[in-house]
Formats: C-alpha cells, structure tokens, sequence
C-alpha cells in the first residue's frame, strides 16, 4: 500500500513473480519510480529487494508480469531486454571497476559511440568531485572514492535510471554518513530516477523520497520515510525502523490493558490477540514525583546524541517486562533507581498479535 502517488513512471513493475526453483523471491511486486525521484527498496536478507533491482536491470527473467521503461515493455514472460540496451546505469555493492585501467577509462567503458568520450568523463569527475583522479587507478583510491567513481560511470551515459544496489555497504560508518549525504546532492542534480536497495532503515530515510518495505517477496508499506515511521501499517514494518517494545494483551471493551498502559484496540476484534508496540522514545522517564507507571532501572549508557535506559515493570507489576527508553542528550538514571513514565502515545502502536511479529 502507499500513500505517496508516484511521479511519471520511468520504471515500472506490474504483478512481477520469480523464483529460484521453486523458492518464490518475488510475489507479485508492483513497483514504480518517477523522474528524479529517489526510491529505496528495504527489507531483511532474503526479502526478495535484489532480486527486484536485478529484475529491473535486466538480470534476471520473470514468471509473470512486466517491466517497462518510459513505457515500453523490457521485461514479460520469455522475453527480456539486455541491460545494454536499456539507458540505465548500475552501482554494485563491491563497484565492479576495472583494476588495470585507469579511472578515466573505467568511466569511458560502455560510452556509446559519437559521445564526446573525454568531455563526457570530465564532467562526469567534476559531478562528483574527482577532477584529479583521472590517471589514477583503483586501488589508489579509498573506498569512498571507488564508490564515487562507480556513481561517476553509472552517471556518465546519462541515464534515465540509476539502480544502485547496497552501494554504501562496504564503507565504515562515519565515512558512510558524509558519502552517501554526497551521493544525494549528486543523485538529486542528475534528474535521474533512481531505485536503491539497502537493509539500513536509517540509510533509507536518509535517501529516499520514497521507501519501499519488502518481506518475503511482497510489499509490506510504501509510502513516504516520515509517513513509515508515523503510521506503519504492522509491528514489522514499526519494528524495522529502530529499537521497539512489544507489549502482549488481549481486547477488552475495545482496548488493550497493559502494564505501560491502557490503549485503544482500534477496531480489532473483542478477546483478539494485541501487540502493542513502543518507541523507546516514546517514554520520557523523570525521577520525580509519583507517575502513574513506575519502573526500574536496570542499565543506562549514553549513546552520544541520546541515552538508552533499560528498564523493567517486575518491581511494580511483578511481571519481568523489560522495557527500552531513549532520552535526549545525557540521562543517566542509577541502576536500581525508580521512574516515573510520561507516553507519548503519537508513538505507541496497537496491531494484531500475527500482524505485529
């Protein structure tokens, strides 16, 4: 489902299936992504989002469905485009250069003919920052630097498309964060459409216009990273965006009763099976005064920009309810120490039991 309308599709996938075997990957995708608008496949190893970028290369066939680009067909049953021939470009998680020639020659590989074949690479260096490394060669460079130039050859034709698969996978954290932020810029200037496949929720908000949830080979949400975060559809999609707490009930007189609180059931069935899920930070925890829910501190380590508390309800409710909180800035309650919970509850989430695993 998706709450965001797509632009003019560039890519469009329609009821896509494929297996391996007879392993299903992908179960009836309908996928679309529009000019200029940066789309993120996301989703746990095996979730079939590869699979989907592969298929919209060109790379792998499909059982059912069709791809198109701008419109025309490249994909249906028993018959596929090559990747060459569909004006698209390609950044692979390990950035597939070429090690014996030089980062001018790597981008100028696959430059169709009558192209101003040295114009075109100089432009594309310059894009992304890289006017000096034209005589150089691979392992010269550092790891943000390869992905650049593999971004550069990706842009270098011109694409309508850019499929990017876990390119940032192999950088380390910090130097992660300030290529990928670049990456965006360059992304965004091109025009291009862009479809990008990670498993980091975080490198997805960051990205994407657009987000795309994926869990056994189908979609599970799409729509917009704050409208994921705000209103996700089930626990899993909730879960994928960071730490929760799952609280278990059962719906009585259309709500949920537990020891965080009472929730509205939101229409689920009377006596069915509840999950509630909790962001840590959606518990603010005060030393003061007697709140309502009061819980202990088991631990707390500031993580730099915030402080995670774990706690738990045994104390108060004589249940072994371990519980996250995140607080802003430095909060460093005392192992043992009891707290006062204040909700908020824009945060909590209340889902079927089997929709929330």
């Amino acid at each position: 489902m998706s709450d965001l309308a797509p632009k003019t599709p560039v890519l469009q996938l329609t009821g896509v299936h494929h297996s391996y075997g007879d392993t299903p990957a992908v179960r009836g995708l309908d996928l679309s992504v529009g000019a200029g608008e940066v789309v993120c496949l996301l989703g746990p190893s095996g979730c079939g989002k590869t699979t989907a970028l592969r298929i919209a290369a060109g790379l792998e066939p499909v059982r059912a469905g069709s791809v198109e680009l701008d419109g025309v067909i490249v994909t249906r049953p028993g018959e596929i485009m090559p990747p060459e021939n569909r004006n698209l470009g390609l950044v692979f998680q390990d950035y597939a250069l070429f090690p014996h020639m030089t980062i001018a020659k790597n981008i100028a590989f696959g430059l169709p003919r009558g192209v101003d074949t040295a114009g075109r690479v100089k432009a594309v260096l310059e894009q992304v920052g890289l006017s000096d490394y034209a005589g150089a060669y691979p392992h010269e460079l550092s790891g943000g630097q390869q992905q650049r130039v593999a971004l550069a050859r990706a842009l270098a034709p011109e694409p309508r498309i850019i499929l990017m698969d876990e390119p940032f996978s192999g950088l380390d954290a910090r130097l992660r964060e300030s290529v990928r932020d670049r990456t965006l810029h360059i992304l965004k200037r091109s025009k291009s459409a862009v479809l990008m496949v990670t498993h980091d929720a975080e490198e997805a908000m960051h990205m994407a216009d657009r987000i795309v949830v994926m869990r056994q080979g189908h979609v599970e949400q799409d729509g917009t990273p704050d409208s994921l975060y705000l209103r996700p559809v089930n626990g899993f999609v909730a879960g994928f965006f960071g730490d929760v707490n799952r609280l278990s009930g059962r719906v009585s007189g259309g709500a949920v009763d537990t020891p965080l609180g009472v929730f509205d059931a939101n229409g689920l069935p009377e006596g069915g099976a509840a999950q509630v899920v909790i962001r840590p930070e959606a518990l603010a925890l005060s030393g003061e005064g007697s709140g309502a829910v009061q819980v202990k501190v088991l631990a707390s380590r500031m993580l730099g920009r915030t402080s995670l508390i774990h706690l738990c309800t045994c104390q108060t409710t004589g249940q072994e309810l371990h519980l996250h909180a995140r607080m802003p800035g430095r909060y460093l309650p005392d192992e043992g120490a009891m707290q006062s919970v204040k909700l908020d509850r824009s945060q909590v989430f209340v889902f079927p039991a089997e929709g929330a695993t």
